[in-house]
């Protein structure tokens, strides 16, 4: 067993190798028993003094007298006339651990206030110092075997966090329990909920707690929980100039939130056995460190999150379970919607079947008269929040015994504005500065709404990112990232729209309503099913978009048996049949191979009874990692390596044959736009709208494609499992000039974007002003110039990142000759075709248009950056950006030379101008080499 730091004095302890799961919890839970103290004799006088040993606090009956009694794991006395509840806290109740979950059961639909969002979990215990009771957290991240010098230093290397120190109001005469006013828990200057605390960050102005409009609006006890609602009036404080406006509220000087808190008491002697984690398959992780463990380099002992299910009949290959996972669907989900939601919850039956249970989940439907919360911790719910502008599509978190890992409550959110923003609301962009410091990928995983997404244009002002409304070092931002994969960001939104604007725009696809609402419901059911992995322990898998190949994608016989892809717990792409082929399914609506073969290893019963022991058992499972539809990689995976088969919103075993067709797709829809809009009822800002959707999404395919140059593969399995490879592998040199090749024809070349100006001259915006629907404060006309410059200045910044030069430059040494692309090619391969007018000339080139000029420019910026060394890139690139300049200036000067009488001022100018910046470039290169000479 081991102990974990907590009040000195007070033993708790965590079996290692316990030999019953039985005692493993009752050695987690045990009552502490304070050290016993040395009787004192006491004077006849003091006897009389002592008659009332608790005449320094008020008279219990006093406290007490009219108020409602509330009888379960703690007693409540509640005041309804003066607003306040008393908790009692019986002797055995003191140094006991709790488990506290607090949830935002109303808000203002904006930021992250949204009704029903998790706020956060946390063990406590109350503890007695003298006159005043002491909330504490106590501090269980590490842990040692009793008895060793080890844990008689732990107590005292690491400190528990004692929050609050509450005074003691009464003392129970009866049963010396302590009465204390939970209004100075949970209404206090610093409550309890962390909200006083982060509204600042949140909201980018300083908000206060006004007690006067702060109540308790809710109070129930029962055996095992105390369920408590607070309800906070925040205000700016009188200030006009202090706080932020708030489209959603009737004025943004104050607004109130609801907060819900669960007390409930931790699991004991029920037979759970933590299970240990395996990193080759993705569940959410309960960590400590074992100080005790000195044999090992990594002394953590991980446990995965997930449910205490049990099997009615463990001698049976299929068994029910004795207690069935029940999730209940909100009675504010839409009547037409429920059916959906039902169906992807119920999806993971079938991966539960693969660990032998079943019918393991339930979908109830919560009544419209329902006496309950959805926020009581003894109801797993999925709840229907609305926004104004929500930035994810839905969020599955679950609240675990952080001993344990033993999932104990769950509730997800699904945004209602999933639905509103098929209705047709799809914004007009807004500038995203480059100083905002948002990366692609950044966007894409968490960035607040499909409005914040467009390219940097000197015709309107720039949004800074503070006006994002997203503040990443709010304390309540990095509590739910650190707890919970969010799902999803702004491109979640794209997909969405994709698919429907398919029906509008795609070739040979005429969309109704009906068609609509089976889209809707289909992609519901994904998203469910989604979320309702998260509350089952798994984490995100962006692997399993790559199960089938590009051309068995629309075979529905193959998807409604194996589904889309191998795994819902991936953020797919909207699947769109390429030009010429019959739209198959556009989401997976079952769960694939990767989910059972996780949910087995989770959830199959090894009939061992503590953790250790079955390391055999579970190691077979995870041994089968190498499969490639068992391909696991998450969040940590995607950020910072280029593997282009581990994406968000990518789709198939091919991404390379899969977004070309999708930027066909997106051409194929221009056309359609440009002939069937607008018609008779229909805005400008709505063909400016969609013009956009599709903007956007063929930006999001060229960057998929990037990802293969310089691309390497990563995999998970480990040294000896069947099949196993090592953990790199680069994409073949075919693959990464293939890529190239598809970027130079869809990016960078002069006939990439051809718009009709009857096309161009309809994108008008929104002349709407007022709450929530503010006028873009852009030039009304459309920046198509900054947009496509944006596209392909991201793309060409991207492939000339230092980053990727220097990976480019680690995979010569690290494959064989001629097997990987190597920098002079890349280098060349790019000037050749940014530059075709003054190195490949022809005979029918000659003026070079405006977008290819502003390209041009660019490439020249990033050459010359690199020679100056004002970026940081590898010596060998720097050169070779030096000897691409040296071949630019000799192709300008034929150029002009050759064909100078017949171009236009405009092409002219610009080989000039270009010809007069290298030759800087290079003299104040060989400037700066002669001064360190000398």
């Amino acid at each position: 067993m081991l102990i974990y730091t907590g009040f000195i004095g007070f033993k708790h302890s965590l079996p290692l190798q316990a030999r019953e799961s039985a005692q493993v919890a009752q050695i987690f839970h045990s009552p502490t028993v304070e050290p016993s103290q040395p009787e004192q004799n006491s004077s006849p006088e003091e006897e009389d003094e002592e008659e009332n040993p608790y005449s320094e606090f008020q008279p219990f009956d006093k406290v007490t007298a009219d108020t409602e009694k509330l009888t379960g794991l703690f007693t409540l006395y509640r005041n309804q006339d003066e607003g306040k509840i008393y908790l009692e806290i019986q002797p055995k109740q003191l140094n006991k651990n709790y488990l506290c979950v607090t949830t935002l059961s109303t808000g203002i639909g904006e930021a992250w206030l949204l009704r029903g969002m998790p706020l956060d979990d946390f063990l406590f215990s109350f503890r007695r110092l003298q006159d005043k009771v002491q909330f504490a957290l106590p501090n269980i991240r590490f842990r040692a075997r009793p008895g060793e010098p080890t844990a008689r230093s732990l107590k005292r290397s690491f400190s528990d966090s004692i929050l609050f120190s509450l005074p003691i109001v009464s003392i129970n005469p009866d049963n010396e329990a302590l009465l204390i006013d939970l209004g100075n828990l949970l209404m206090g200057a610093q409550d309890l909920s962390g909200l006083s605390q982060d509204l600042g960050f949140v909201l980018g102005a300083p908000y206060f707690l006004d007690a006067n409009n702060s109540y308790f609006s809710q109070a129930e006890a029962f055996p095992s929980n105390i369920e408590l609602e607070s309800v906070y009036g925040f205000s700016s404080g009188g200030d006009a100039s202090l706080f932020s406006y708030l489209p959603s509220v009737p004025d943004s000087r104050a607004f109130s939130l609801a907060v819900h808190y669960s007390f409930s008491e931790l699991p004991t002697a029920n037979g759970y056995v933590p299970r240990l984690a395996d990193d080759r398959l993705g569940y959410f992780i309960t960590a400590y460190k074992d100080l005790s463990n000195r044999a090992s380099q990594d002394n953590f002992i991980r446990y995965i999150e997930r449910w205490h299910l049990e099997p009615t009949d463990p001698t049976a290959e299929l068994s029910p379970p004795k207690e069935p996972i029940v999730f209940w669907i909100e009675n504010t989900v839409p009547l037409e919607y429920r059916k959906a939601f039902r169906e992807g919850i119920l999806a993971w039956n079938k991966a539960f079947e693969q660990a032998g249970f079943k019918d393991a989940i339930e979908a109830r439907q919560m009544p419209d008269d329902a006496d309950w919360n959805p926020a009581d911790i003894r109801y797993n719910t999925i709840r229907w929040s609305n926004s104004l502008n929500g930035w994810f599509l839905g969020i599955g978190p679950s609240r675990t015994n952080p001993l344990t890992g033993q999932i104990l409550d769950a509730d997800i959110v699904i945004n209602a504005e999933v639905i509103d923003f098929l209705s047709g609301e799809y914004r007009d962009l807004l500038s995203l500065s480059q100083s905002s410091a948002i990366s692609a990928r950044q966007f894409e995983m968490c960035n607040p709404s499909p409005s914040s997404v467009i390219p940097p244009t000197s015709q309107g002002r720039e949004i800074p990112a503070d006006e994002l409304k997203i503040n990443r070092d709010a304390p309540l931002f990095r509590r739910l990232v650190n707890r919970y994969d969010f799902c999803y960001g702004a491109s979640a939104y794209q997909q969405l729209g994709m698919g429907a604007l398919s029906m509008d725009l795609g070739e040979g696809i005429i969309g109704n309503q009906e068609q609509l609402q089976a889209y809707i419901n289909q992609y519901l059911t994904h998203l469910v099913a989604h979320e309702v992995g998260h509350t089952l322990g798994l984490r995100h898998n962006f692997h399993g978009s790559t199960m089938l190949m590009p051309e068995e994608l629309n075979n529905t016989e193959i998807t409604q048996s194996q589904g889309l892809v191998s795994s819902v717990m991936d953020y797919t792409a909207v699947n769109l049949a390429p030009p010429g082929v019959e739209q198959g399914d556009y989401f997976s609506t079952t769960v694939g191979p990767y989910d059972s073969w996780a949910i087995e290893y989770g959830y199959k019963p090894s009939g061992e009874r503590f953790p250790e022991a079955e390391r055999r058992f579970l190691d077979k499972i995870a041994q089968r990692a190498a499969e490639p539809e068992l391909a696991y990689g998450t969040d940590e995976d995607y950020f910072g390596f280029n593997d282009p088969d581990l994406n968000p919103f990518d789709l198939s075993g091919d991404v390379l044959q899969y977004s070309q067709w999708q930027m066909d797709n997106a051409r194929q829809m221009w056309s359609s736009l440009n002939k069937r809009y607008p018609v008779q009822g229909d805005s400008y800002s709505e063909v400016r709208e969609k013009f956009n959707q599709v903007f956007f999404y063929y930006f999001q395919q060229a960057r998929l494609i990037s990802n293969y140059v310089g691309g390497r593969y990563f995999s998970r399995n480990h040294p000896g499992d069947p099949n196993s490879s090592l953990p790199f592998a680069s994409v073949s040199v075919e693959k990464q000039r293939q890529a190239l090749t598809i970027l130079q024809d869809y990016v960078f070349d002069p006939n990439a974007f051809e718009f009709p100006p009857q096309l161009l001259n309809q994108l008008a915006p929104s002349r709407w002003n007022h709450w929530g629907n503010p006028p873009p404060v852009f030039a009304l006309d459309y920046p198509i110039h900054d947009y496509i410059f944006w596209l392909q200045g991201n793309i060409l910044h991207s492939l000339l990142d230092g980053d990727r030069l220097s990976t480019l430059r680690d995979l010569e040494l690290k494959n064989p000759p001629g097997k990987t692309l190597m920098l002079p090619e890349l280098f060349e391969s790019l000037t050749q075709g940014i530059w075709t007018e003054v190195l490949q000339p022809s005979s029918d080139q000659g003026n070079i248009d405006s977008i290819r000029r502003s390209l041009q420019r660019e490439h020249l910026s990033m050459l010359t950056n690199m020679v100056l060394r004002r970026v940081r890139v590898p010596e060998d690139a720097r050169t070779l950006a030096w000897y691409e300049l040296q071949e630019l200036n000799g192709g300008i000067e034929r150029t002009l030379r050759k064909k100078g009488d017949s171009l236009d001022t405009y092409t002219k100018a610009h080989l000039a101008e270009a010809l007069d910046r290298i030759g800087k470039t290079l003299d104040a290169q060989l400037q700066s080499k002669s001064s360190k000479n000398k």
